[in-house]
């Protein structure tokens, strides 16, 4: 292998959360997209795509090497998650591929919605209430949402938010400069494994113990001033920004292109929704190149 890689992004999730969206926001993006892929010709495309890099170096010439995105999920052909895992863990250990796993994910109730709007049936539940395919597939899928580079939840997101995040982590650069990613995350659903700088807010007062607060979210202008007025909160946030204000020209010294800041809380629904969107707010002031996503804010 030479030194460069291609860049492959498999995708996968619940079936209804978005995998065929962000399949073609990536084939915008200029990745050759594929989707289905039985797992007997995974490697054969991941190293294929390594190899056709390859005869392109010689010439000094990239542009016919294109980055691979890969759509795998519970409709392909001899998958099993236990394969696929082992089989991605091989390919990527002994052939040296840059491989990142992509999990798009929705909330039970939202997938309901979708499959009742445009009367498709689940591919678990043929015969059976959607329900009952949602929490069977969930179940299967679980380990792959745990190995996910990048969990993206689409509860309350439109195909423009999906690419907005798929292109903050994944298109290339069209300028000089740092991307910043920040996104709001529950504890409870495990830490986001693409974040480079984690937060925790679970030591601010939690407006989910007040009845009037707890249907609202971080992005609720109550909900700001409660966690606002908690005395801690104000000398945390100044914190984070005299952490941040010197880490953020090193890192761009370093060729770093984008920079995952994720903000944790017990539900992901209040004070880590309401610290990710001031974050936002002070970057964009700074003239930063923010997006900001919300994982877990549907419960």
């Amino acid at each position: 292998m030479n030194g460069k890689t291609i860049q492959t992004v498999i995708v996968t999730g619940i079936s209804g959360a978005g995998k065929t969206s962000a399949l073609k926001a990536l084939e915008d993006m200029n990745f050759e997209a594929i989707d289905n892929v039985p797992l007997s010709m995974l490697e054969s495309l991941m190293v294929g795509a390594q190899l056709e890099l390859g005869s392109d170096a010689g010439s000094g010439d990239h542009k016919f090497a294109r980055p691979v995105a890969i759509g795998v999920d519970i409709r392909t052909r001899d998958f099993g998650v236990e394969v696929f895992l082992d089989r991605y863990d091989q390919i990527t250990e002994r052939q040296g591929i840059n491989a990142r796993i992509v999990f798009i994910d929705c909330d039970d109730e939202e997938l309901k919605r979708r499959y009742e709007e445009t009367r498709h049936r689940h591919p678990l539940a043929l015969d059976r209430p959607v329900a009952d395919g949602i929490a069977h597939e969930r179940k299967l899928v679980s380990p792959l949402r745990d190995r996910a580079n990048l969990v993206i939840e689409t509860t309350t997101m439109g195909p423009g938010g999906l690419k907005n995040i798929l292109q903050a982590h994944f298109a290339p650069a069209s300028e000089p400069g740092l991307t910043v990613f920040i996104t709001s995350f529950s504890f409870r659903r495990g830490l986001p494994r693409e974040a480079d700088l984690v937060f925790d807010a679970r030591f601010l007062r939690n407006p989910h113990y007040t009845p009037e607060l707890r249907p609202l979210n971080g992005r609720d202008a109550a909900v700001g001033d409660f966690i606002g007025e908690d005395e801690a909160y104000e000398g945390f946030f100044g914190n984070v920004i005299n952490l941040l204000e010197p880490l953020l020209p090193r890192f761009i010294k370093e060729g770093k292109s984008y920079l995952t800041i994720a903000v944790g809380c017990t539900g992901g629904r209040h004070r880590s929704v309401f610290i990710a969107e001031q974050l936002t707010i002070w970057f964009e002031k700074q003239g930063w190149k923010a997006q900001l996503h919300h994982r877990d804010i549907g419960g």
